[in-house]
């Protein structure tokens, strides 16, 4: 299933995740830029690809380097690093590809605007931070003497998602249903289609829980962020629900 729109109106410009959406965007055309070779050779090759290793590595989330615990080798990928406090916050706007920054914006625009438009703008920005951060240490706790870098903006999102459920849970999410080659839009309950996708997460982070395999989705972080987003939407809304009608 995938989501597509909801049919929840908005009384204001969603201005943070709009802003959001493109920052993410313009930080994901950096790193494409990035890792394009100047040239047609095998040295341009190699030198695109370790300037976009080092910026994964610089601004992702590294878990070990929280603790002082990476190997030697790796502090030859961290020439700009930002201290390991800040790259909580730099990693949720890094992304590993092109799949991967489109699915987090299209959730974040289907779900991000209606919580804001309960919280606020500057409201709805610290929730996202923090629900970033809460994702963040849900998965580090997994491994946190791992050396792959964590990236992107699936745990804040996450915590929109948790909001979204508990803020508009009849809502009607338009969502794309696919059964062989045939293919159909069809109007789901939100708490269909985020209690879906939460089990999901919940079942794919235990089985991957200390699995130390590199690289993959960080399940951990989607549930700690969306555990978050659901525990805080209590304390950042600003509107009621039952000042919304659904179109």
């Amino acid at each position: 299933m995938l989501p597509l729109k909801d049919d929840v109106p908005t009384q204001s410009f969603p201005l943070v995740t709009v802003t959001l959406i493109a920052v993410n965007v313009l930080v994901y055309l950096y790193e494409f830029v990035l890792g394009f070779p100047a040239q047609p050779s095998r040295a341009a090759a190699a030198a695109a690809e370790r300037a976009y290793e080092g910026f994964i590595y610089d601004f992702g989330l590294v878990p070990c380097r929280i603790v002082g615990v990476c190997p030697g080798r790796l502090q030859t990928l961290l020439t700009e690093a930002p201290p390991p406090w800040l790259t909580v916050f730099t990693s949720m706007f890094v992304h590993g590809g092109l799949f991967h920054v489109g699915g987090n914006m299209l959730y974040l625009w289907i779900f991000g605007n209606n919580v804001e438009d309960s919280m606020g703008k500057l409201r709805f920005l610290v929730f996202y931070l923090l629900c970033g951060v809460a994702a963040a240490a849900a998965q580090y706790v997994s491994d946190p003497r791992s050396a792959i870098p964590m990236v992107g903006a699936s745990g804040a999102v996450s915590g929109a998602l948790g909001a979204y459920l508990i803020l508009f849970p009849s809502a009607r999410v338009w969502t794309l249903v696919v059964f062989g080659f045939f293919w159909r839009l069809v109007p789901v309950p939100a708490l269909v289609v985020l209690g879906f996708w939460i089990v999901l997460q919940v079942l794919n982070g235990l089985f991957t829980f200390g699995s130390g395999e590199p690289g993959g989705v960080a399940f951990l972080a989607h549930v700690g962020g969306f555990v978050a987003g659901m525990a805080l939407v209590g304390v950042f809304r600003q509107r009621p629900r039952s000042a919304y009608r659904r179109r």
